[in-house]
């Protein structure tokens, strides 16, 4: 039932960011060029070139913020990796499928630790 559920919600993720990838990478190339006109802001000299690098830097400001619903899309990249990580996770475990029978409690403390630490 647990593979099942974890299917089921990487798929939905999946489909999510699928969703989203175009907004992701318009929102990743106008963090760029906010980068860029701000470098190229600090190195200009005139005035006017400073209002014009501004009025840009508004521009693609603004087209920033009209994507930033691409974060929903990056939220679902990262339950995408927590339910392939979950998928991967051995069950298994060889502490606590050891499992002797025996009179003496301290033989398998270890076995018994993992069982408290997993509740």
């Amino acid at each position: 039932m647990k593979k099942f559920l974890l299917f089921i919600g990487g798929l939905i993720a999946l489909l999510v960011l699928l969703a989203n990838l175009g907004p992701m990478v318009i929102l990743g190339v106008s963090i760029w060029l906010l980068y860029v006109i701000f470098k190229k802001f600090i190195k200009s000299d005139s005035t006017a070139g400073k209002v014009g690098w501004v009025i840009l830097g508004l521009v693609v400001l603004s087209i920033t913020f009209s994507n930033m619903f691409a974060v929903i899309g990056l939220a679902a990249a990262f339950a995408l990796y927590l339910v392939i990580t979950n998928w991967k996770k051995d069950k298994d475990d060889p502490v606590v499928s050891e499992v002797e029978e025996d009179d003496d409690p301290f033989k398998n403390f270890e076995r018994q630790w993992a069982e408290i630490n997993n509740y």
